[in-house]
């Protein structure tokens, strides 16, 4: 029996993941398929892997990242202090979850981060995106504030965010679905007048190409940068950690 491979989330209807890893398959002769599978509930995890024993891995999309722990019998070191999966291993009936988003991330700004030492950064949402996101920062001596719609501790609220915390924060990572396709006219509400030249904009949606978020910062002479590139680099780790 084949290989199988797979895409856990919901919805699933626009996921480039099926497509992007058959294609590897076939170009290396990989007996193996990959195949979405849209859970409406985290709850159908177990029956999946019931009903498909023949299951060696999955990724891990919206809004699951973090919800998908407490059925995992492992987590890697990266994805236990990042408390977010969306990558999953499945060898003799053991599942074990790690986070590849972080190495996606991190590998896709460092090209654009401008030479200053002073960038701080607002990450936009607070779910397991941002968690990732948020590790990586760390990682590279980036001080952050987190943005929701809602007061969280350490946290800002969207209207808190004056034209001066813009202007201090070089940096803004949009995490949340805002602006994805099909909903293409939603964007998270910043006084984008107060973006300049120095910004960097990055969106980790990568459908469409560029979001209202980063048309904003576009106009306004900021550097801006989707999540396209940052989806082909955790695609490529998570194919590495599957053992291809």
């Amino acid at each position: 029996m084949p290989a199988l491979y797979g895409i856990i989330g919901y919805p699933l209807s626009h996921s480039f993941s099926p497509a992007y890893f058959n294609a590897k398959f076939a170009k290396q002769g990989i007996d193996a398929h990959y195949a979405p599978f849209p859970l409406s509930t985290i709850s159908e995890f177990k029956t999946l892997l019931q009903h498909h024993p023949n299951l060696a891995g999955l990724s891990v999309t919206i809004p699951y990242k973090e919800s998908i722990i407490p059925y995992l019998d492992e987590l890697d070191a990266t994805a236990r202090e990042i408390d977010a999966v969306n990558c999953i291993t499945i060898k003799n009936g053991k599942t074990k979850g790690y986070n590849t988003d972080v190495i996606g991330f991190r590998q896709s700004l460092e090209p654009i981060l401008h030479q200053n030492t002073s960038t701080r950064a607002l990450i936009l949402g607070t779910g397991g995106s941002s968690k990732a996101v948020a590790y990586a920062l760390s990682n590279t001596g980036i001080p952050y504030n987190k943005v929701s719609r809602t007061k969280t501790e350490n946290g800002l609220k969207y209207g808190d965010i004056t034209p001066e915390i813009i202007a201090g924060h070089k940096l803004i990572i949009n995490t949340t679905p805002l602006g994805m396709f099909p909903i293409v006219d939603a964007l998270p509400p910043l006084p984008y007048d107060s973006i300049s030249p120095d910004h960097i904009l990055f969106d980790l949606i990568y459908n469409p190409a560029e979001t209202l978020f980063l048309r904003c910062g576009r106009k306004k002479g900021a550097t801006t940068k989707n999540g396209s590139e940052m989806l082909h680099l955790q695609a490529e780790a998570s194919w590495q950690i599957w053992g291809h």
